[in-house]
């Protein structure tokens, strides 16, 4: 089963948030090039070579009458169509040329939070928040992307976690 969707914005910045759109970007094993990370221990490295959010979140936490943007809490890609229910770790996400494998949740830190009305980032807590967060991937294929490129997400497939979930599948 795979679900389809576009990739509204690519995000990059020489350092921090927020990052800004530009209309193309290549992917690498390393992340999007020309985005830098401020903090190399939290941020970058092959799991965490991209972060990913949805659009349709964006706009609902904007909705909540938080000031978030696209970009300002530090995705690399905005996707727009897909149900963020089902993006999790295990997920592929194939955009452009690009394929990404999610590899974890996001842990929203304080430099996200002028994103939040009363600084309460903590909205974007998968812990808090389920299905709220960013996502972090890994580059499976590299390749360029553009903005507006489609995006097919294959939802991760799950191992049954005991022998009674196996007879109940």
């Amino acid at each position: 089963m795979t679900e389809s969707g576009q990739l509204f914005s690519i995000n990059c910045s020489g350092g921090g948030v927020p990052k800004l759109p530009v209309t193309e970007a290549t992917v690498t094993a390393n992340g999007v090039e020309g985005d830098w990370q401020n903090d190399r221990k939290y941020h970058g490295g092959p799991d965490r070579a991209v972060s990913l959010f949805s659009l349709e979140r964006i706009r609902a936490l904007q909705e909540e009458g938080h000031p978030i943007s696209t970009g300002s809490t530090g995705e690399n890609l905005t996707l727009s169509g897909l149900d963020w229910d089902i993006v999790v770790p295990g997920s592929q996400i194939e955009v452009g040329d690009v394929l990404l494998e999610v590899v974890s949740y996001t842990t929203p830190c304080r430099t996200i939070r002028e994103s939040f009305h009363e600084h309460k980032f903590s909205r974007m807590s998968q812990k808090h928040h389920p299905g709220w967060s960013r996502v972090y991937a890994r580059v499976l294929r590299e390749g360029t992307l553009r903005a507006g490129d489609a995006v097919r997400l294959t939802p991760a497939q799950f191992a049954p976690q005991s022998w009674l979930e196996s007879l109940l599948a």
